[in-house]
């Protein structure tokens, strides 16, 4: 990195979904902003570089996963995880993104200097040199998992001889030809893993402690394949994008308005799929259908494991580990050459950056959110925690076409610090709410470290995108919360990419 190279508009940190997304929004809508994208790895693509585990792949369909701005355009809506790094990867290139991405450079922490209306921001490269750069705006695409270590439930696996790997850091050399395999979870990462490994493995064991509702649809969205053929190819995914959206959320409300009904539907489902396999104690879960996740089974590959005898899936409590098996409670051994821990993410704020206000440490669990985009009283900062009912990307596309609309606004009124601004007062009247109701033990366990939450809009992290998007659209950004604030200074000191100077820049592409 040029030493020269240090100060920005806006600096993005994480080049996957969220990071990449709002690159692109900035160079459609803010084109004049000088931008740069720390990325702590040496690849883009975030989460779907991070994980190789087997059968890696979306959880949601791509149509809605994919960006509003960017057609997906492969045959399979359920995409495995190099598919969906191809896409990543096209959009950074013929966007011109990739010449504003840094890569090996961890984000230490961002410090906001009030009287300069910067971002100090301290990163460290993989060599271990620490750097300051600065930034008006800090965009914080970091995702909600921690990077650097899982969740870890606590087994004692001393006397267990064979293997064990966590998905989140899998062996590239691991082989499980011909082995038996326990896979001890039973959330997306294995439902996925399970009929994946069971391909080559001599069996495949999903154990279980609770059961978890899931339902099977095509990889293929035969509409969307359809209407690429009779229709223009951004009219075609508009269509099928927003069809996929209204269908998400009309399943998600249906399973709370009449949750009875849609256990019924998914029990008959998977009855279908598996038939005289059927087990109602592994596939009923103790808790209505989106009090957590459903798992997707694309084209009913666990299923189908299932019936081919090449996997099974066990519900117990583990009482020790033996040195080839896993041993039950209720004395049931499985036997085991590899053990593959999918118990669960550990979730972190702000990518466990630390962030301060002029060297004050703020501490999110004492913040609210702002529409879903924003913390009370935080200037220049934004962050993307995406949905848990519907598609990650829905929300990233939202917050960073919002932020663009924000910035254009401070420019427009020769405004250096936004801010949304709640009173002691305004916050001892707000009506607190759970912020996620969901039972998934990955979002218990993380409660007390997340922001806190309103019953009202604009307080809040909403789970309903339909709602979030007409409001994010119909709401102005000056709003009388978002509050603006010119520096006593000459606009000539704030240092800016003139846009003579961007267009010059894609001259230089061009070439």
């Amino acid at each position: 990195m040029d030493s020269s190279d240090t100060d920005f508009d806006v600096l993005i940190v994480g080049a996957g979904i969220s990071g990449i997304g709002m690159a692109a929004h900035l160079e459609m809508e803010c084109p004049d902003k000088r931008y740069a994208i720390l990325e702590r790895r040496e690849r883009l693509g975030g989460t779907w570089d991070l994980f190789r585990y087997p059968g890696v792949r979306s959880d949601s369909d791509m149509h809605t996963l994919g960006f509003v701005f960017e057609p997906w355009r492969h045959e399979k809506s359920i995409a495995d995880g190099s598919s969906i790094l191809e896409y990543l990867n096209r959009i950074v290139d013929e966007r011109g993104i990739r010449e504003n991405i840094r890569f090996g450079l961890k984000v230490e922490s961002a410090d906001f200097d009030s009287t300069t209306a910067r971002w100090i921001v301290t990163v460290v490269t993989a060599q271990g040199e620490h750097k300051r750069l600065t930034a008006n705006w800090l965009y914080l695409g970091s995702g909600y998992y921690d990077y650097d270590e899982p969740y870890d439930p606590g087994f004692e696996l001393g006397a267990f001889e064979g293997e064990v790997v966590h998905p989140q850091f899998w062996p590239e050399d691991l082989s499980h030809e011909g082995k038996h395999v326990v896979v001890i979870g039973s959330g997306a990462t294995a439902v996925t893993i399970v009929p994946a490994m069971a391909e080559k493995a001599a069996k495949v064991t999903m154990l279980q402690r609770t059961p978890t509702w899931m339902f099977s649809r095509p990889a293929r969205d035969g509409l969307a394949n359809f209407l690429r053929k009779v229709l223009p190819e951004e009219t075609a995914y508009k269509i099928t994008r927003w069809k996929n959206v209204v269908m998400q959320d009309i399943g998600f409300k249906r399973a709370q308005s009449q949750p009875e009904k849609v256990k019924e539907f998914l029990t008959k489902k998977m009855q279908g799929h598996l038939g005289d396999k059927y087990d109602p104690a592994a596939f009923t879960p103790p808790y209505d259908p989106w009090d957590q996740r459903l798992c997707l089974v694309p084209d009913a590959d666990l299923f189908e494991a299932i019936k081919s005898g090449k996997a099974e899936v066990v519900t117990g409590r583990i009482a020790r580990f033996a040195k080839d098996a896993v041993v039950l409670e209720d004395g049931r051994e499985i036997r085991a050459d590899i053990i593959v821990t999918a118990t669960g993410l550990k979730l972190a704020v702000a990518g466990k950056i630390a962030i301060s206000v002029d060297g004050d440490p703020v501490d999110f669990s004492q913040r609210y959110y702002y529409k879903g985009c924003m913390f009370s009283n935080l200037p220049n900062l934004a962050v993307v925690f995406g949905y848990l009912n519907a598609s990650w990307t829905l929300r990233a596309d939202l917050n960073a076409a919002y932020v663009c609309d924000v910035l254009k606004m401070m420019d427009a009124r020769g405004m250096d610090i936004a801010v949304p601004a709640l009173s002691a007062a305004d916050e001892a009247a707000l009506e607190e709410d759970d912020i996620f109701d969901f039972s998934s033990g990955y979002i218990q366990r993380s409660k007390a470290i997340m922001p806190k939450n309103a019953v009202a809009f604009p307080w809040r992290l909403n789970q309903d995108y339909r709602v979030d998007r007409k409001q994010m659209k119909s709401d102005p950004v000056d709003d009388g919360i978002l509050h603006f604030r010119a520096l006593p200074h000459a606009p000539g000191e704030r240092r800016r990419t003139r846009p003579d100077d961007h267009r010059r820049q894609h001259d230089l592409r061009a070439l």
